[in-house]
């Protein structure tokens, strides 16, 4: 079946628990945010939760949950992490966590984020990534939204190793989501793209820089990747959008996700 018709007629599953081994346990720890279930009175704390926003920087995302506090007159929480992995802010019904670098980072707190959604028997809650990227064509302080995210191999799959064995996950975005992320950039004049985005697996030789410390290509070799994964749709690259938009989509939880292009 052609790709894009088979992304087409996606749609997502129900949210809930997939691990049958949690089903019936009277404690559950979530030690990269370093609380539990008695610990903490999850559905009182997080219960109303309907949107996750989350990035790489722990320093910005603390920013960023300010900011929202300031903007929107509404309190915001200390850190509500007890974990020095992550950290944890909530502003009325938004939480702000950190989810470090690259796909590993990021797959453990998107993990404990849902069963922390789960506790707390939160409904209908929208998870969003934020940051900044590498762009593909596209001008510096740009806004792209993704459409789709792209592994290493220029497919729209995520790949995990389970017991030794390749899986191959879907990758899938909210369309809802996606246009209204790309409305409010437009109603508040930001610059803004739409496209592939191509999740590379290291900071340096994956995404084709020429200044690490090995580099076994050269300038051509670079800008003709560049200009490939552009022909191909790819409008930015980073290193977390395959993991964010497969796991979000497994877990029933709708996703989007939009970086700034700051250079590459």
């Amino acid at each position: 079946m052609d790709s894009a018709l088979e992304k087409k007629m996606l749609s997502y599953p129900a949210f809930g628990l997939r691990n049958k081994y949690l089903e019936n346990v009277d404690d559950d720890f979530l030690y990269h945010f370093g609380i539990g279930i008695k610990t903490v009175d999850i559905p009182k704390v997080f219960g109303d939760t309907k949107f996750v926003c989350t990035g790489g920087s722990p320093t910005r995302l603390k920013l960023y949950a300010e900011w929202f506090s300031k903007e929107c007159n509404i309190e915001c929480s200390e850190n509500l992490s007890k974990s020095d992995r992550f950290v944890l802010y909530k502003t009325g019904k938004v939480v702000w966590v950190n989810h470090g670098m690259g796909n590993p980072s990021l797959s453990i707190m998107l993990v404990e984020m849902f069963k922390l959604m789960h506790h707390a028997k939160a409904t209908d809650v929208k998870f969003i990534r934020l940051g900044t990227s590498g762009g593909v064509g596209v001008e510096p302080g740009t806004v792209v939204v993704t459409t789709n995210a792209m592994n290493s191999e220029l497919t729209d799959k995520f790949v995990q190793w389970i017991a030794g064995k390749r899986i191959e996950r879907e990758t899938w975005l909210d369309e809802d989501l996606r246009k209204d992320l790309i409305a409010t950039a437009a109603e508040k004049n930001i610059p803004v793209e739409t496209g592939s985005t191509l999740c590379a697996d290291d900071f340096y030789e994956g995404q084709m820089r020429l200044d690490g410390f090995f580099c076994e290509y050269n300038a051509d070799d670079k800008f003709a990747f560049l200009r490939k994964i552009h022909e191909k749709g790819v409008r930015n690259i980073e290193m977390e959008s395959a993991c964010f938009a497969s796991l979000t989509y497994r877990a029933g939880v709708k996703g989007g996700t939009f970086t700034e292009h700051r250079s590459h």
